[in-house]
């Protein structure tokens, strides 16, 4: 969705939260909502109850037709994580385990919870740095397909995790 309040300079926006016509009314509603993917997929598009909304705005009403979306989502990326190279089972135990406690720690300490995603971070760019530039040096649609990302997107994560620029 490309909106720009009457300007010139206008912004797009794709999640559901952002915009839903109430602050344009020369713009019309969202219909419709759906998951995307950036591999070309695209989920079912679940309708938007405007009569059941009332006076409620999107933000508030929206959730359940977002969560349609996302169990869209979760199944599209629960099949290609299929199809991609799989982890070791206590390396994913670990993760998910690590996934939990953030997000935990994340109602109790938003901003702890914060730092500790920054953790991650750190160790990612630190542990990735030499496998980066070893997969660099690999054909780019493998390692796209195994990572389950579209070249680009592998392009654009193996030069942060490398530490070169990925236009060169």
């Amino acid at each position: 969705m490309h909106f720009d309040g009457d300007s010139s300079i206008g912004e797009t926006v794709r999640h559901w939260s952002v915009y839903d016509g109430s602050d344009y009314p020369q713009r019309p509603r969202a219909h419709a909502l759906r998951a995307e993917c950036t591999c070309g997929w695209t989920g079912e598009s679940h309708t938007v109850d405007w009569e059941a909304a009332g006076d409620l705005r999107f933000r508030e009403h929206g959730d359940r037709t977002a969560g349609q979306c996302l169990d869209d989502w979760d199944k599209h990326t629960i099949a290609v994580g299929e199809t991609t190279v799989p982890l070791p089972a206590d390396l994913l135990a670990l993760l998910e385990d690590v996934t939990a406690a953030i997000e935990r720690l994340g109602e109790d300490s938003p901003v702890a919870a914060v730092k500790a995603a920054r953790e991650l971070e750190i160790i990612a760019s630190r542990t990735a740095h030499w496998p980066a530039h070893e997969a660099r040096a690999q054909a780019p649609e493998k390692v796209a397909a195994a990572l389950g990302l579209n070249i680009d997107e592998t392009r654009a994560l193996l030069a942060r995790f490398g530490g070169w620029n990925r236009y060169q």
